[in-house]
């Protein structure tokens, strides 16, 4: 009987695939023992059971507020709306010290800190908790719980908020965001992550952006579109994970996002063999860890591009 080798699970792609699945976000709240609130920004808030009427969060045991949950008696979860994403940032900053200050909240019924205008929020009691390797899952038994905004939710997606992508993608579809505005971000943030990468970029990383150019030029027929648009956009994501810079990454997605709606219902993504050998001078330039002149080489290609209004 042959077995399959069962390769590790990389945590980096784990937490990338993981990011596929989008998510709300809340503020998980309680007491101190001091009675000070406490709290902080989660998005593994989930529903467990109606009868009783169970849910749960998890927190990272290195969390410095594991201790403070491990003893409250209950907690809040605070659902965010769009409009709520700076407090999102506050309250998963470890650099601020006093969550709360500046921030409009009452106390609930059990006593625990609601913040106002979240979309809703549930009171809970420690209904159990379990280890469960990094983590530490809370349940929750809700014993009060408040509709509140009308807003639409605050919701994480790839690692970014979709707010800002479901923003770029409509002003894209509207005709909005223009076409030297967007080659402008292409230029900036690729450049920029080329540069990177020429200097953080492994050889298989340069051999991923170079499969996808060959992707691109077996795909150019005009029956061919979606492989040459999927092509085109693993091109710019394999740039950007050679840069290795996560929080560019999470800008290139959105730009993803953004290069598949134009190419798809904005400007048709006709076949251009006439911007075959610049797409592969970019590749050469960076195999070559010529980071001025990588930069240089995607100016060229996106300028090309451009030139008779067609794109690809």
């Amino acid at each position: 009987m042959s077995h399959e080798t069962i390769e590790a699970i990389e945590p980096k792609l784990f937490r990338q695939l993981l990011g596929c699945f989008p998510t709300g976000v809340a503020i998980v709240t309680t007491n101190a023992a001091d009675g000070r609130p406490a709290g902080l920004t989660c998005n593994s808030f989930s529903s467990v059971s109606l009868e009783p009427p169970l849910v749960l969060f998890s927190l990272r045991k290195a969390s410095s507020l594991l201790p403070t949950f491990a003893l409250a008696g209950s907690f809040a979860i605070n659902i965010l709306s769009q409009s709520q994403d700076a407090l999102s940032g506050r309250f998963a900053s470890s650099k601020v010290t006093d969550k709360f200050d500046g921030v409009a909240w009452r106390r609930g019924p059990l006593g625990t800190p609601l913040i106002d205008d979240c979309l809703a929020s549930f009171e809970c009691t420690v209904h159990a908790r379990h280890e469960a390797g990094d983590h530490e899952i809370f349940i929750g038994e809700v014993k009060h719980m408040a509709p509140g905004s009308p807003d639409h939710a605050l919701v994480f997606y790839k690692g970014a908020y979709m707010m800002l992508a479901e923003s770029l993608r409509k002003l894209v579809l509207e005709g909005q965001l223009g076409t030297s505005d967007i080659d402008e971000a292409y230029r900036a943030l690729y450049g920029t992550l080329l540069r990177l990468a020429c200097a953080r970029a492994s050889e298989a990383e340069v051999d991923a952006i170079e499969q996808a150019v060959d992707q691109i030029e077996q795909h150019q027929g005009e029956k061919a579109l979606p492989q040459r648009i999927e092509a085109m956009a693993s091109f710019f994501s394999s740039i950007a994970l050679a840069g290795h810079n996560e929080a560019l990454q999470l800008m290139a997605r959105t730009m993803t996002a953004v290069l598949r709606e134009r190419m798809t219902l904005v400007i048709p993504a006709h076949p251009r063999p006439d911007v075959f050998p610049l797409r592969r001078k970019v590749v050469a330039r960076l195999r070559a860890r010529d980071a001025e002149g990588a930069a240089a080489a995607l100016d060229e290609f996106i300028t090309a591009l451009r030139a008779g209004e067609t794109g690809q």
